[in-house]
């Protein structure tokens, strides 16, 4: 999986293209993640004890990984990714345009 937690993301397809976030929650066997402000539903909710008012409330839902792009810190851009594996024998993600590690 190329996106993990706390990566900066660029949403490259849907109502949010163009906005560019950090992924709070990564779901691997759905291929969704949770970005913060991105994917925004309104749900009705019932009153309870967490929610005394009740009513409509907007939440975000996760959004498929196929629609995220990761954003390179250097270039600022959305790039691809690849792995590489450094001298000390552990691997590590890289940017195809720049060469900078993510």
């Amino acid at each position: 999986m190329h996106i993990k937690k706390n990566d900066t993301v660029v949403v490259i397809a849907g109502r949010d293209k163009g906005k560019k976030a950090r992924v709070l929650m990564v779901f691997p066997l759905k291929s969704k993640a949770l970005v913060e402000g991105v994917n925004y539903v309104k749900k009705h909710e019932r009153k309870s004890q967490k929610n005394q008012q009740g009513g409509i409330v907007q939440r975000e839902m996760p959004i498929h990984l196929s629609n995220l792009s990761i954003s390179c810190p250097k270039c600022g851009k959305e790039v691809r990714t690849a792995v590489r594996e450094m001298a000390d024998g552990t691997k590590s993600r890289f940017c195809k345009k720049c060469g900078e590690v993510i």
